[in-house]
């Protein structure tokens, strides 16, 4: 124990910590020994000696009268001396002073060195997991990269990232997704924990929409610097996935960047969700125009806003064409699941009779009359 405080340096160098923090490692490591050692029921404190470089070790107890009855009591007897064995140590003590008892450790031996030497163990392995944890904890909703380990019998896929070792679980998995060992992976950190057993256990997503942003934010310079802000996602993994954008700056479009030229910069992220439709949508604050928008490819008539007491919208009623039920509500009911999680209100679609014009019939007369009104023009 002579000079242990030159292995701060040492400790913090290798482990990758602060050298004040294993400092008050070593400290409580001091503090448990000698509780250990000399009396559990001592009130000790760990005290650092800058010219010897080593930790001292004093016990702090209170003085009272010599016939205070919390002398006789064995459970709270050791953080009380009498007055007149507190003056053996010091003559000029009073009642109530709080008394300072040096320990010396090296009197207890091969006992207190071998205790000492596990503390020590037990205090730096504690501080290195709250780092690990606390930096993992700071990761959540964030994207990492690691190469699978093992993949277990319940198709759980082991990551190794870094310095730690996180988990897959299958539900956390696009369908159809199949890994092996060595195959390199991108995920989001959805969960990080940390118990006695287990130590920290951090489980990761490629199904959840964060899982999605982040993805685009690596493929898009203008989400990753925030000229395209992603406002609202919502996905089906595997599937279809819809995002609302809005722009920060008035000449970037935000559906045009991030889409891409001929959409390439959409399809990379695509190819990495397992060939999953993603549909960009401009955001708008305005409800009603949110939602028309949202339902596409569908061609709505109109759009109602159900709003509770507090004006908060609780439902939307879409009147659509016979003949866009089917494109609103889309394959296995995905659109219209979709635009329900992404505008976060119950949807109902109400058909009118109607059917929706096509495009290319809505264009045509009037540029028949475009043309016609060109030729009069000409010849007038």
């Amino acid at each position: 124990m002579e000079k242990i405080l030159d292995i701060v340096d040492a400790i913090a160098n290798e482990k990758g910590l602060k050298p004040e923090k294993v400092t008050e490692a070593l400290k409580d490591a001091f503090v448990q020994t000698a509780k250990r050692v000399i009396n559990p029921k001592f009130a000790f404190e760990a005290v650092i000696n800058n010219q010897t470089k080593t930790i001292d070790i004093i016990q702090t107890i209170t003085v009272v009268a010599n016939n205070d009855e919390r002398l006789q009591d064995p459970e709270v007897a050791p953080a009380y001396i009498s007055i007149k064995e507190a003056r053996g140590y010091d003559d000029q003590v009073e009642l109530d002073d709080q008394l300072q008892i040096p320990h010396e450790l090296e009197e207890y031996g091969r006992t207190a060195a071998s205790q000492l030497h596990r503390e020590i163990e037990y205090h730096i392995q504690r501080l290195v997991e709250d780092e690990v944890f606390n930096k993992y904890k700071s990761k959540i909703g964030t994207l990492v990269t690691g190469r699978v380990t093992r993949v277990d019998h319940q198709n759980a896929t082991y990551i190794e990232i870094d310095e730690i070792r996180a988990v897959l679980p299958m539900k956390n998995r696009i369908k159809g997704e199949v890994f092996k060992v060595g195959d390199h992976l991108k995920a989001v950190v959805r969960r990080v924990d940390m118990n006695k057993e287990n130590g920290i256990q951090i489980e990761l997503s490629r199904t959840s929409p964060k899982f999605l942003e982040e993805l685009l934010a690596l493929e898009v310079p203008e989400i990753a610097d925030g000229t395209v802000i992603i406002e609202k996602s919502a996905r089906i993994p595997g599937e279809r996935a819809k995002i609302a954008l809005i722009s920060t700056h008035s000449q970037v479009d935000a559906v045009g960047a991030t889409v891409g030229v001929k959409g390439v910069r959409i399809n990379a992220v695509s190819q990495e969700l397992f060939g999953e439709n993603i549909d960009c949508i401009e955001y708008t604050t305005i409800p009603e125009l949110f939602i028309s928008r949202i339902m596409s490819p569908a061609i709505i008539s109109a759009v109602e806003i159900e709003r509770d007491e507090n004006g908060v919208a609780q439902k939307a009623i879409i009147t659509l064409p016979s003949d866009q039920k089917s494109k609103a509500i889309g394959k296995n009911g995905i659109n219209i699941r979709l635009a329900s999680m992404l505008s976060g209100m119950n949807i109902e679609l109400v058909e009118n009779d109607a059917k929706a014009p096509k495009r290319a019939e809505m264009q045509e007369p009037r540029e028949q009359k475009e043309g016609v009104d060109a030729l009069k023009a000409l010849f007038s």
